[in-house]
């Protein structure tokens, strides 16, 4: 009997081990840590199966705003500063909009720092600078709005991600020179690119306001 048990189990070692061996080539291997065997994959394309299953849970876990306002936002947020509300860039720009310290003055916005580290004052400053670009180029989205210039095609949120970039002046100038009194930021980026990037979102929930100013208090 004893020698039946002793046949029986040392055939259950050999299968043991050559399941052991199969497994190992299958790129697979046994880490002992601290005592206790862990099973650690090893295979070649891992780290692409991890980057395409990662990939694949943010598409079925991200919202799509699509041309929602919110999708505007965030599109012009990432154009900016790939949405980092505490991006600072080499010109000074602040936050994940990029406003300039004029632009955030005439808001009613003095503090820059208080600005860079609030994200919930960043947003209530987009809102209300797009408010005042919509006051200001209201009668030109009226005018323009569906029109072709430079084979782009004119829409209001065109207008105001452009206002966003250039200010609403120049904007104005170039829709009433249909396009020939142009503008580049230091990067070169122009109006007629923000035009086309940005067109065709919702952006009706922006209500245009002559005078607009942020009120924040600190928590």
């Amino acid at each position: 009997m004893k020698k039946n048990i002793g046949k029986i189990l040392s055939l259950v070692l050999t299968i043991s081990i050559l399941l052991i061996v199969v497994f190992y080539n299958t790129n697979t291997k046994i880490v002992i840590k601290n005592s206790t065997p862990i099973v650690e994959k090893v295979n070649n394309q891992s780290s692409d199966l991890a980057f395409l299953e990662v990939k694949q849970l943010k598409e079925q876990y991200t919202p799509h705003l699509g041309k929602s306002f919110a999708g505007f936002k965030e599109a012009l947020g990432f154009k900016e500063s790939q949405n980092n509300y505490f991006r600072v860039n080499k010109f000074g720009y602040l936050g994940k909009y990029q406003f300039g310290k004029g632009t955030l003055k005439l808001i009613g916005i003095y503090d820059p720092n208080l600005f860079l580290n609030t994200p919930e004052l960043q947003e209530k400053a987009f809102i209300a600078n797009a408010q005042r670009n919509k006051w200001v180029l209201r009668r030109d989205i009226k005018r323009f709005d569906g029109k072709y210039i430079n084979g782009v095609k004119i829409t209001e949120s065109g207008i105001l991600a452009a206002a966003h970039l250039a200010g609403p002046g120049s904007v104005k100038k170039y829709l009433r020179s249909y396009g020939k009194e142009g503008f580049s930021d230091a990067f070169g980026t122009s109006i007629r690119y923000y035009m086309k990037k940005f067109s065709g979102y919702d952006t009706s929930s922006i209500k245009p306001l002559k005078k607009v100013k942020v009120s924040y208090k600190r928590a």
